[in-house]
């Protein structure tokens, strides 16, 4: 468990905007951050932080909350797990009662991997510097590839000992658990079945023996990093030189923390330098962005071998928009950074690509010139994407017109990808020029292409459709919400909402109301604006209908008996997450009033009138709830034969009418009859 006090102490020192910043790319708006939003796709940012409140808030699918919250989102955690994390990542010491064995069985398998996988990564390290094996053959491969001590540790580089069970040995015998070694990839299970040729009887009735080995062994260790910082997955790199035999390099398989297309290598190593630079280096290897690393480039991130992935693409769209393609010079380079450029166009990033000289990746150029020389071979060499493609293909269709024709319309195809209009016409333009084609001929192919695309995914998306859901179930959908409409209408959910919402907001704000003195004489009197609502709701015996709203109306009247009135930051921090995120909705806001009493235009704020605000609050939940009682007693009416409770509910509708005139006239409605 941790204490109140810790609790506090870790949601202080945990900035929101430093918290939110090592997910996503933040650029300053007024007094607010604005981003793309990190849980969900989007073109147009929409994701909102706000300092001074310490709550970010998406509007596009809602998601926010506090520091804390934002932690159990995107790493999918448990509350105290997200404090245990932002506790580490701000240096705040917490002190926790020892967990129980009950405590320890209840972690779930996700938090249990982060675990396993972290041991590992300290293991291979200490291996690295504390085993005579681990100092000659993996130091001395990191020492023989020049890389600096500062480097090995910055990347946690490791080395596996040359022995099947060395790690899962260990692991065990510390106390984690082999269903973890085998879910989190580090150790395989397989069952040693016993002989059917013994005559032993009770030997063949036995059940099969279960053995676990190392999938890393003989292999320098890359542990991979989440954006955080969490390892969540290795690669194993052999040092043997007959790699025919023996993969060059070996990978975590897929598991409940690593989806290896989801994952960039050296993200959470780079992302504060991508942010810096506002563009980022796409590179193959491991290798390649340590050595880069070392060279003083540091915004440079790797696909871990493999050609760009949508999820990779969404993950580095977060922190930048512009991208740098450095592959290998070679054919294999030259064909894999073409694939990279159209998935990128598709997400609307702004591409260019730089190829090093044939026989040199970014690893061995790095390591032949200095610093200086290699930030000047990037700015001389790298290349707008549509310079450099039709650069390419002219090459290998000179004096071949067919050729050449296939040429354009690839390239013409990459274009039609870009989602800008304006973009589109840029690179239209460029090609023209470079290719010497008519740039109208250009403009219908790309207009051409698009609309097939379109179609295509118009019809791939109606096709998910009907699979996942089918007719019948989306005219359910539209039933259910016309009911849920329906329900909305007769209660008075939107009124009660905008009671809490000012609850939060100003809920201990101070304002003067009329009163009298003991000789009934009128005087101002100073309360809160809190009090007014609970006052104005117990006279009248209000419960609001809504479990969340009435469970923070009731603490707000436990609080002013006990002379406390709760700010925004006691409901933003609160343990009940329905509570926190609902406290975090009504306190958001996407706008903010520009400096118009610099224009001497002077705007009213709902602070500066709170009382009327509140007050008015009140009189639409209580003129919403006598419309829903005369709603009651009509339907009433109409079935009702008894003529004694007849003429008692036509009394009654009338009292509420002119009950619901008096607050109408309060909020300065017209009734139109």
């Amino acid at each position: 468990m941790i204490s109140p006090e810790d609790i506090e102490r870790i949601i202080d020192a945990a900035k929101i905007e430093e918290v939110v910043a090592d997910y996503v790319n933040l650029k300053k708006r007024g007094a607010n951050y604005i981003g793309h939003c990190p849980f969900h796709d989007e073109k147009t940012p929409s994701f909102y932080v706000s300092p001074s409140k310490g709550i970010c808030k998406c509007f596009g699918c809602g998601k926010g909350g506090n520091s804390v919250n934002f932690i159990m989102l995107k790493e999918t955690l448990a509350y105290p797990d997200a404090l245990r994390l932002l506790a580490k990542k701000f240096n705040v010491e917490i002190t926790e009662e020892k967990p129980t064995e009950e405590q320890l069985q209840s972690q779930n398998t996700r938090e249990s991997l982060f675990v396993v996988s972290s041991f590992a990564q300290k293991h291979f390290s200490e291996n690295l510097y504390n085993t005579d094996e681990g100092k000659s053959v993996g130091l001395g491969y990191f020492k023989e590839r020049t890389l600096r001590e500062d480097i090995i540790q910055k990347f946690q580089l490791g080395y596996a000992i040359n022995k099947r069970t060395a790690f899962t040995d260990i692991a065990i015998a510390t106390g984690h658990k082999a269903e973890y070694l085998v879910k989190s990839g580090l150790s395989i299970e397989f069952v040693n079945e016993r002989s059917q040729e013994t005559t032993d009887e009770a030997a063949q009735q036995q059940a099969p023996e279960i053995r676990y080995v190392d999938r890393f062994f003989g292999r320098v260790i890359f542990p991979i990093h989440n954006v955080s910082g969490r390892v969540i997955g290795f690669g194993g790199r052999t040092l043997k030189t007959d790699t025919k035999k023996v993969a060059k390099y070996i990978n975590s398989p897929e598991s409940e923390i690593y989806h290896k297309g989801d994952v960039l290598y050296g993200l959470f190593q780079s992302k504060s330098a991508i942010a810096k630079e506002k563009f980022c280096f796409v590179v193959e290897g491991y290798m390649d962005v340590i050595a880069m690393h070392q060279a003083g480039i540091e915004n440079v991130v790797s696909s871990s071998g493999t050609s760009l992935t949508t999820g990779q693409i969404k993950q580095l769209k977060r922190f930048t928009d512009e991208v740098i393609i450095a592959y290998d010079g070679d054919a294999a380079g030259i064909n894999a950074s073409l694939r990279g450029v159209d998935l990128l166009l598709e997400e609307g990033m702004n591409v260019k690509v730089l190829l090093f000289p044939d026989g040199d990746d970014p690893d061995s150029y790095s390591k032949k010139v200095s610093t200086a020389e290699l930030k000047n071979f990037i700015k001389e060499n790298a290349q707008d994407f549509i310079s450099y493609k039709a650069q390419i293909l002219t090459h290998k269709s000179e004096n071949n017109p067919i050729e050449k024709a296939n040429a354009i319309k690839s390239i013409v195809e990459s274009v039609a990808l870009i989602p800008e209009a304006i973009f589109r016409s840029v690179y239209i333009k460029e090609c023209s020029r470079i290719m010497k084609v008519e740039e109208e001929i250009l403009i219908n192919e790309v207009n051409k292409i698009r609309s097939k695309n379109f179609q295509e995914k118009h019809k791939r998306d109606k096709s998910i459709a009907e699979q996942q859901q089918g007719v019948e179930e989306s005219s359910d959908y539209l039933i259910e919400e016309k009911k849920q409409q329906e329900q909305n209408y007769f209660n008075a959910e939107f009124q009660e909402r905008d009671i809490v919402r000012i609850l939060i907001n100003f809920g201990n704000k101070i304002v003067e109301v009329e009163g009298e003195d003991d000789e009934k004489k009128p005087i101002k009197i100073e309360t809160t604006v809190a009090e007014i609502i609970t006052h104005e709701l117990q006279n009248d015996n209000i419960v609001l209908e809504n479990i969340v709203y009435n469970t923070i109306y009731n603490e707000f009247v436990e609080k002013i008996n006990s002379h406390q009135i709760p700010d925004f930051n006691y409901f933003v921090n609160h343990q009940n997450q329905s509570i926190c995120f609902l406290a975090v909705d009504l306190m958001s806001t996407p706008y903010s009033l520009s400096n118009w009493e610099a224009q001497n235009i002077f705007t009213t704020k709902e602070e500066d009138d709170i009382k009327k605000s509140a007050y008015n609050a009140i009189y639409s939940l209580k003129s919403r709830r006598i419309e829903i009682m005369i709603d009651d007693i009509q339907k009433r009416l109409k079935d009702n034969t008894n003529e004694e409770e007849y003429i008692e509910l036509i009394q009654l509708h009338q009292n509420l009418l002119k009950a619901k005139k008096e607050f109408n006239s309060l909020l300065g409605r017209v009734v139109v009859k």
